[in-house]
């Protein structure tokens, strides 16, 4: 975020934060800044950040209002910090700890907003060379860790006044200031106002008493909006007469999470609802009306721009704006429609993967998890590789489906498998497994055995069975399920295929290695052909049957396709996706079983530490890699 304009009256402030860091006794060190909203807390933060900037070799900031902007953020730092943070497959705190723990340092965190100390202590980082400051409206920290952010004096809010306007008025200066309840916000957008107007001080001051009765007996639940109320009322009021637009632009926003809203992705909008081309006019079709409205909003500094396109609405504002507006639930429904047209309809084109993140805070802020498009943005965080995140949302969409639809419907059930899988890719198998065999009872009971979604949890079921290490239970119920699903589905139906597959590694899991090795190379040639070559399917069966030839006794072949492999893989779903990881890991494995353990070593140590970032050292298939590097070790005499 840019450094504030000016930072009057927290000299002393600053100086306590630093005082706070230096006689920190143990590092990390904590320091918080609560108070009210609008009271400075998050410019005093950035002027911190910008003054020490020199002194630290990392600086890094988080909204940390909500949990999954909260995760997705951290996954972002940890792309930062040398891992692919939009394919991220562990907890992305996790990997961060890891990172800024042996970061050389110092480093500065940076959490804004904090809603819930509880939310955020798996956040901060337990080791490492830094300083974490926190803002946030709760109040109740422990001693020792926060600094409350009280109001401006009157004299600095009066000073603030006259320098930023030009208006050297000492008595009304002093009695605006006063009027404002000395919020560093409220006297800002105050003094945008005048200026933007060319109101003197006295004239805003008689304007915004006039306004201050009706203001008030709105009643707002927090002391500090009512006046921060009467000076954006006022901009509105003067707006709605010279461009409707801008107001209906702002009313869309304050409906979306407050920062970086993507407005290039959202406006003019595509397939709108009747509700929303009702309300929006003429921003829905128009490049000249959102350009024009940005510029009417930009003037009185009620949004704001922070680069690629997007804009942000300070917190309070929203509030403002929001409860200025009688028909808020019609507004909230537009705003949400057109979100929702916005968020792409294929998770899985990596193309597309740039819109679902800038996309996601607003979908989960602002849109019902019933809504398709908002599981869609929990499936693209799945491909993408940031399994934890991807957890979240589902939970929530599962959440409303349990509320609104109960256990036992179809919808419901397709959260319970959702959450199920996404458990699992983040490396918990045996709760994957006992999670299927609750969809899987429950969609017998519920659709019967032959439903094809009922197939699909069977299938499931077997897989991370297997994962769970019993492969011949695995095994058995593949056998058990392929004669049904293809009578069900047809011989080359894609879930066929994904049984056969299945079917084909329980079974070398379970003992009969050539089996399976012959299986998937009859299989390979199909799922180019129902698949398509560059399909995470494919992919999967073909890595599988490189690593069926190895367990057959071919090393060398399962080396020479999974070199081959590795290349598909790395430029179909990126370099360091955990699905890329795991072939990377197979060819290190097959590479040093064909007779060159040397080689295996230096791949096993490229490939380790980026999988424990990404995945996390305690994931099973790390704790693999990290026993075969030790074997190679041996063979090779190092």
């Amino acid at each position: 975020m840019p450094r504030p304009l000016r930072l009057a009256g927290r000299e002393t402030l600053l100086a306590g934060i630093e005082q706070r860091f230096r006689a920190a006794g143990t590092l990390p060190a904590v320091v918080v800044l609560h108070g009210l909203g609008g009271v400075g807390k998050t410019s005093t933060a950035l002027e911190y950040a910008y003054r020490h900037q020199s002194g630290y070799r990392l600086v890094w900031q988080f909204a940390a209002e909500d949990e999954v902007v909260l995760s997705n953020g951290l996954s972002e730092l940890a792309l930062l910090l040398g891992v692919r943070g939009m394919v991220d497959g562990a907890d992305p705190a996790a990997q961060v700890h890891a990172a800024l723990a042996v970061h050389p340092g110092p480093w500065l965190l940076v959490l804004d907003n904090v809603t819930d100390p509880g939310a955020i202590r798996r956040v901060l980082p337990p080791a490492g060379h830094g300083h974490v400051l926190i803002t946030s409206r709760y109040a109740h920290w422990p001693p020792t860790l926060g600094i409350e952010v009280h109001t401006l004096g009157p004299e600095v809010a009066a000073d603030f006044l006259r320098t930023r306007t030009g208006d050297d008025d000492p008595g009304s200066s002093a009695e605006v200031a006063r009027e404002l309840g000395l919020l560093p916000l409220a006297l800002e957008q105050a003094a945008a106002y005048t200026l933007e107007t060319g109101r003197t001080l006295r004239e805003y001051l008689a304007l915004l008493r006039r306004r201050r009765t009706e203001l008030l007996s709105r009643g707002r639940p927090w002391e500090y909006d009512q006046p921060v109320s009467a000076t954006w009322t006022l901009a509105l009021d003067r707006l709605a007469g010279r461009n409707p637009e801008a107001i209906a632009m702002l009313r869309f926003f304050a409906c979306l999470a407050p920062d970086d809203i993507p407005l290039r992705l959202l406006l003019p909008a595509a397939s709108p609802t009747a509700q929303a081309r009702t309300l929006l006019g003429s921003l829905l079709d128009d490049d000249a009306a959102v350009d024009d409205a940005v510029r009417a909003l930009r003037a009185f500094s009620l949004i704001r721009p922070v680069g690629d396109g997007s804009m942000s609405v300070h917190r309070l504002v929203r509030l403002v704006v929001l409860d200025h507006v009688a028909e808020q639930r019609e507004w909230r429904a537009a705003a949400a429609g057109v979100l929702a047209a916005a968020v792409p309809e294929v998770p899985e084109h990596r193309k597309d993967w740039p819109a679902f993140a800038r996309l996601l805070p607003h979908v989960a802020a602002a849109l019902d998890p019933f809504e398709p498009a908002f599981r869609r943005v929990a499936e693209f965080l799945a491909w993408s590789g940031d399994y934890p995140t991807s957890r979240l949302l589902h939970e929530r969409v599962l959440a409303t489906r349990l509320e609104r639809l109960g256990p036992d419907h179809p919808d419901t059930l397709w959260s319970m498998d959702d959450v199920a899988f996404v458990i699992g890719l983040a490396g918990d198998f045996q709760t994957a497994r006992e999670q299927y065999a609750d969809v899987l009872e429950g969609r017998k009971r519920v659709l019967g055995v032959t439903h094809e979604d009922t197939l699909t949890a069977w299938d499931r079921l077997a897989f991370w069975t297997g994962k769970s290490g019993d492969a011949a239970a695995a095994r058995d119920l593949c056998a058990e399920l392929l004669p049904l699903r293809e009578r069900v589905s047809g011989p080359e139906h894609p879930e066929t295929l994904q049984t056969i597959s299945n079917l084909a590694w329980q079974t070398g899991e379970a003992g009969d290695a050539e089996a399976a090795r012959d299986r998937l190379a009859t299989l390979i040639p199909v799922a180019v052909r129902v698949y398509g070559a560059d399909r995470h399917d494919t992919l999967t069966i073909r890595a599988n049957h490189a690593h069926w030839c190895g367990r057959a006794g071919d090393p060398a072949v399962a080396r020479d396709l999974l070199t081959a492999v590795a290349r598909d893989r790395d430029r179909v779903s990126g370099p360091e996706h955990p699905e890329t990881l795991i072939v990377r890991a197979a060819l290190a494995r097959w590479t040093g079983a064909a007779g060159d353990p040397e080689r295996a070593c230096e791949l096993y140590e490229e490939l380790i530490p980026v999988r424990v970032r990404v995945q996390g050292r305690d994931h099973p298939d790390v704790r693999k890699d990290l026993a075969r590097l030790t074997h190679f070790r041996s063979r090779s005499g190092r």
